[in-house]
């Protein structure tokens, strides 16, 4: 099970872990100490660039996570662009092969939908295996005028159901793109460094203080959001087929 598929359950373990981390840095303060003086600065040196490069790591992970989101979205609009130009182009079809292409294209479509839409991870071994057998029924439908009739024309139209078996391989590469499982553990790691160095750094009064919260709160916080951006279907921030279901909208329009 690949957690970041779960911001929730993101939120929550890495705030405990990171305070945690900030707990075990006061442990650890109390216990050997650091004196005021040079060597207090020496360490406000090395805690302000830890700090810093946890805000870097963090604004650079949640680039790649946008990056991906534009990416699914690009990609589900070109889905509908190809499905909708080759249900124009199987007008050039012989009559029989159109009056069977656009049916199919048509539940190809919903099977599209209903994969952009589908939460459960459970439902996609069958959403894939419905979409996969339209596929092979559309190629199959497109294959025979264009090897009875290798026409320049028929050609377009197989072009056409080309691009929209294409369109798929590229959707689903791009839902498969994930934040590599090393970065996520660079990332919590340099969080965990940098709370315990808080937590160790904390003067007297500051360690029993509710502000030590405030960090672990705020990392996780932006680990929540990479996470909800990044998942595909675990998030609240998910691609929406809009213009798939605005194509599925003027195909059955009368």
């Amino acid at each position: 099970m690949n957690v970041t598929s779960y911001p929730v359950v993101v939120l929550v373990l890495s705030f405990i872990v990171l305070v945690l981390s900030a707990r075990l840095g006061v442990f650890l303060g109390k216990q050997w100490g650091l004196p005021d003086g040079a060597v207090r600065d020496d360490f406000g040196i090395i805690q302000g660039a830890t700090l810093t490069l946890l805000g870097l790591i963090i604004g650079f992970t949640f680039s790649m996570a946008l990056n991906r989101y534009d990416q699914r979205k690009n990609h589900e609009e070109e889905e509908a662009n190809a499905i909708g130009t080759e249900y124009a182009r199987a007008g050039l079809l012989p009559s029989g092969d159109a009056a069977k292409v656009r049916p199919l294209l048509i539940a190809y479509l919903d099977q599209r939908i209903a994969f952009y839409e589908a939460s459960a991870f459970d439902d996609l071994s069958k959403i894939d295996a419905q979409t996969a057998k339209l596929q092979a029924e559309l190629w199959s439908v497109v294959q025979a005028p264009a090897v009875a009739q290798p026409t320049p024309i028929v050609a377009l139209a197989v072009s056409g159901m080309n691009d929209v078996l294409n369109s798929q391989g590229y959707t689903q590469a791009a839902w498969w793109n994930r934040i590599p499982v090393a970065a996520w553990g660079l990332m919590v790691m340099i969080a965990i460094c940098s709370n315990a160095l808080v937590g160790f750094g904390a003067r007297e009064a500051q360690r029993e203080s509710k502000l030590l919260l405030i960090l672990p709160l705020v990392v996780a916080i932006a680990f929540f959001l990479i996470a909800d951006i990044e998942s595909p279907r675990g998030g609240t921030i998910r691609v929406h087929p809009q213009n798939l279901l605005n194509l599925a909208s003027s195909l059955r329009a009368p």
